[in-house]
């Protein structure tokens, strides 16, 4: 029979303890394990690779060049079986479970606040929501669906409009002065909070005025919108963003509209997931779902 080169988990287990443990001794009480187990673990992959991965000095074990290399991948191929084990655990019993990419600004302040609504419709679907900014390659990325701005929507994908992308003006009332509304002449003797994953939005907000770039610019950047409405909250300066994350800070009296302009963008929130998966679970329920709030949030005023 053909030998086997690939080493069991429990060899890779006791390899990589005594790497970060320095003994048998250690990585036996680490492993529930009795000492003599851990050595034959040891003996069986050394015997298994054909190469010394530790060196024995004064009982202690020191990685050799050869163990330095294989830690790293060892460590790997135990994290990813780490990984997979705990996604199955996530099922929690349940029959489906629904793997959400969403841009975090928008989970976060119009996602999430509704999900109670949706696990109660439907216990049997457990979900799992990354955070994610970049498009998603639904051939590639373990996500069954992704809500995403218009323009990240990938070529074949199919998608459902949530809201369409209005953007606001929005500051902490004592940096207003009790102002009502602000010109822009106004606006730009404040701090403009700048996006720098979207650098151009005040630039396209003043477009068509003749207005030094340099004067739009200035202001303290950050990754996140969730971060430019903080710093807003802080009174930092006077920040840009979609109506729809504002919402809640607006209604609460922590942020006011500094003017009630409003700028549309063109684009829109969608729910993308992959063609022909429209019409089956755990996709289908989160969709008609997702249908349902759009229609009952209603759409943002206009401008």
């Amino acid at each position: 029979m053909r030998k086997r080169y690939i080493p069991t988990i429990t060899e890779l287990e006791a390899f990589a303890a005594c790497a970060r443990l320095g003994t048998t001794t250690l990585a036996a009480a680490h492993l529930n394990l009795t000492q003599s187990a851990i050595s034959r673990a040891l003996a069986s992959l050394e015997d298994r690779l054909g190469a010394a991965l530790f060196h024995r000095q004064r009982q202690r074990l020191v990685l050799s060049q050869a163990g330095h290399v294989f830690l790293e991948q060892a460590e790997e191929v135990l994290a990813r079986l780490n990984s997979a084990a705990t996604g199955i655990m996530a099922f929690g019993g349940r029959d489906r479970v629904l793997r959400l990419a969403a841009l975090p600004s928008f989970a976060r302040s119009w996602l999430i606040p509704r999900l109670p609504d949706f696990t109660e419709r439907h216990p049997e679907i457990s979900l799992e929501i990354s955070s994610r900014l970049l498009p998603v390659d639904f051939l590639h990325d373990p996500f069954d669906c992704a809500i995403m701005r218009s323009q990240h929507e990938p070529p074949g994908a199919t998608s459902l409009e949530i809201l369409p992308e209005r953007l606001v003006a929005i500051a902490r009332p004592a940096l207003l002065q009790d102002r009502a509304a602000l010109s822009d002449e106004d606006l730009l003797n404040l701090p403009l909070l700048q996006q720098s994953t979207r650098p151009t939005l005040w630039l396209d907000w003043f477009r068509g005025r003749e207005i030094d770039p340099r004067r739009i610019l200035r202001g303290a950047r950050f990754d996140h919108f969730d971060m430019v409405l903080d710093a807003a909250i802080a009174g930092l300066g006077v920040g840009l963003v979609p109506e729809v994350l504002a919402a809640r800070a607006l209604a609460a009296g922590s942020l006011r509209l500094a003017t009630e302009r409003g700028f549309k963008t063109g684009e829109s929130y969608r729910l993308i997931f992959p063609p022909d998966t429209a019409d089956t679970a755990p996709i289908a329920p989160f969709r008609d779902w997702i249908a349902g709030q759009a229609r009952t949030a209603g759409p943002p005023a206009t401008p």
